[in-house]
């Protein structure tokens, strides 16, 4: 072309095929391009609004061309978040995505030739089809009008409240900072356009509106990278008319259609209709958090932090008052926090090899202690209240003398009395806390696996103390490991201590009257009525219990108790099981996945991962089936594509092979043959 620049970001584009020519030994003949193909010569890296979990957005430049996986992968390691293979992007979703299924939705899509007719290339069949439709841009060539904001804009994908969203002027591509801005404070859209050299028109735009707002760019020493800094603190309150636009999930079934939105980690984003100065949200996909670090890992910590705050906030996962109460407190501790000079937490970490050692420590008591003989294994004796509930008879607990044992309890009407007792196996249980500390409530809800399904078992104690040992003990049954376990001690002290962040306190540590909070960003709506009046005394009542963490510690225990919630970790599809009329959930966790009745959420049964010996898709029909140890199982998801279930399943198997001896080392190929569907 007689032009002196560096094509070495550039590749093929096929449209018509929606498919980049990046094997560049192939001819195009084995591409199978014929001589009346249109190509395009394009950068591969582009802009991409990424929204954070802290609802921050930032411009950056994203490789369109490699897999989303491994575009997430470099665009962690650019923000300092280290195991990237716990995030993904996912698309910003309106209201009405909330309001009907995938399936009812993907039944009226756009046909081939109306796509061609739009100016939009077809989709394959493999791409998730909700991904591509959603997208906001006709062509990825046609530049926006910069005079305008119109709904077809790039900002309008912003799941309602995206447009508000401003982001910080971007610089010509020679210079490598990535621009950080917060959300907008006052009324402007940001929607509009981009012009022939990137650069934004929203600093302009918002001037003339706002007077004054001018957003920064941040940078780290002027040089090439941004201040990482920022990432790890929380940005400013959210405006409410930003507030007021976010998705509140009303129920199950609206939470579970939230999971329509991830991308195909297998492939490009390009491929899946997301174009240049499109919005895509990064959040955290996968519930398995691994070394949690405060050295390594304060990006890492404040974006968890983050996220578990708007789904709380957003009502996308349940607590009780007393546990709003104590988010609440820890929140206040970290916005107090923020500006205190905090403690150097290379100095006061233990060093790298003596940790090591105590680690070692630890896992060789533990299983010298398992390796004794079965005399000399402990147990926990007590007498608790328990309750087996039927439906149509009245419930009422009675008193059993209770032994934990090995992965079993046994009980007992009275000590020996062997024609009244029976046992329950702990492994493979679901455990969820039945708590209510203001009633004096100390329960434990087991649903026990069987032939015919979850079989249910109340469980009440008398004291906090008692509670917090039978607690652990079962969750830790629940995972295969009895009482000689090393974690043991260490699971009923977070237990108690997760218990009396939730107390009551005799006094604020703040003065009320010289303190004012806005509740809507420390409670989530549902109580904001029941507690109206007396909330900030509430929350600086429970604050007294926290007043003494330092930044990172607050962080830190408000991760560990949204972790602590019964409903942590599950992500939900509206699934048909084969053979069923009605629809039901699907719940994805960690180590299982459970069928769960769609109005209560009740557990109708669970397996575990390590009971699985296959799992396929037949993609024609979109079809699932589950091959275990005693059956096979078969749904079809109805609320998201089917890939999007095949890949939780898939990355949560992933996830569990990660040991501390390959935890510098990503394995991105294991990743895609466990996720992928194809190979």
């Amino acid at each position: 072309m007689g032009i002196s620049a560096d094509w070495s970001d550039h590749a093929l584009w096929w449209p018509d095929r929606n498919m980049w020519l990046t094997r560049t030994r192939f001819t195009l003949d084995q591409y199978g391009v014929q001589a009346d193909a249109l190509l395009y010569f394009t950068p591969v890296h582009k802009l991409l609004r990424v929204e954070l979990p802290d609802r921050r957005v930032l411009d950056c430049k994203v490789d369109f061309s490699i897999k989303t996986f491994n575009a997430v992968v470099q665009l962690c390691k650019e923000l300092g978040v280290r195991h990237p293979e716990e995030l993904s992007f996912c698309r910003p979703l309106l209201p009405e995505h909330l309001k009907q299924n995938y399936q009812q939705v993907r039944n009226r899509k756009i046909s081939h030739a109306e796509e061609m007719s739009r100016g939009r290339s077809p989709l394959p069949p493999d791409t998730n089809t909700f991904i591509a439709t959603a997208s906001s841009n006709g062509s990825m060539y046609s530049r926006h009008n910069n005079s305008t904001v119109s709904s077809s804009s790039s900002g309008s994908s912003g799941g309602g409240y995206g447009e508000r969203f401003l982001c910080a002027p971007v610089r010509s591509s020679s210079n490598k900072n990535t621009p950080i801005s917060s959300p907008m404070s006052s009324g402007g859209s940001g929607g509009g356009g981009w012009n022939s050299n990137g650069a934004s028109p929203y600093n302009t735009m918002n001037n003339k509106m706002n007077g004054s707002y001018s957003p920064q760019p941040f940078h780290l020493n002027g040089g090439n990278d941004f201040d990482l800094d920022v990432l790890a603190q929380s940005g400013p309150p959210v405006p409410p008319e930003i507030r007021n636009k976010m998705l509140r999930p009303k129920n199950l079934v609206e939470r579970a259609r939230m999971n329509v939105a991830w991308l195909d980690s297998s492939l490009s984003i390009m491929e899946q209709g997301v174009r240049e100065f499109d919005l895509l949200c990064l959040r955290f996909k996968f519930y398995s958090f691994y070394d949690l670090n405060p050295k390594y890992d304060a990006v890492r910590i404040n974006q968890l932090y983050e996220q578990a705050r708007w789904q709380l906030l957003n009502e996308e996962i349940d607590c009780t008052e007393e546990e709003m109460l104590m988010f609440s407190a820890l929140q206040l501790q970290v916005n107090l926090q923020a500006n205190v000079p905090q403690p150097d937490v290379n100095n006061v970490a233990e060093d790298d090899i003596d940790a090591a050692l105590n680690d070692l420590q630890i896992t060789l008591e533990g299983s010298s202690l398992s390796s004794r003989n079965h005399q000399h294994v402990p147990e926990l004796s007590d007498v608790l209240r328990v309750m087996k509930p039927k439906k149509f008879t009245l419930k009422s607990f009675k008193k059993y003398h209770a032994t934990c044992r090995d992965l079993s309890v046994n009980f007992q009407k009275s000590p020996g009395d062997i024609d009244s007792s029976f046992s329950i196996s702990l492994r493979g249980c679901e455990v969820t806390p039945d708590v209510n500390l203001s009633q004096g409530k100390f329960g434990i809800k087991l649903e026990v696996p069987g032939p015919e399904g979850m079989t249910e078992y109340w469980i009440r104690c008398d004291s906090e103390d008692q509670y917090a040992r039978w607690m652990a003990a079962c969750k830790l049954g629940s995972k295969g490991k009895t009482l000689a376990d090393s974690s043991y001690d260490t699971e009923v002290r977070t237990i108690q201590t997760f218990l009396a962040m939730q107390k009551r306190a005799p006094a604020p540590a703040i003065n009320p009257s010289s303190f004012e909070i806005n509740p809507q960003d420390y409670v989530a709506a549902r109580f904001l009525k029941k507690m109206k009046g007396k909330l900030t005394q509430r929350i600086l009542e429970a604050h007294a219990n926290v007043k003494d963490c330092n930044l990172i510690e607050a962080k830190m225990n408000y991760i560990k108790a949204w972790q602590s919630l019964p409903d942590f970790g599950i992500s939900l599809f509206v699934v048909k099981f084969s053979g069923q009329k009605k629809d039901e959930l699907l719940g994805v966790a960690f180590n299982r996945i459970m069928r769960m009745e769609s109005n209560t959420g009740d557990h109708m049964k669970t397996w575990r991962y390590n009971t699985m010996k296959a799992w396929n898709v037949n993609w024609e029909v979109k079809l699932m089936m589950i091959q275990l140890d005693d059956e096979n199982i078969s749904f079809s998801c109805l609320s998201a594509d089917c890939k999007v279930v095949h890949e939780f399943i898939g990355g949560y198997i992933f996830l569990s092979l990660r040991s501390k001896d390959a935890s510098q080392t990503l394995n991105e190929e294991q990743f895609h043959k466990l996720t992928g569907g194809w190979s």
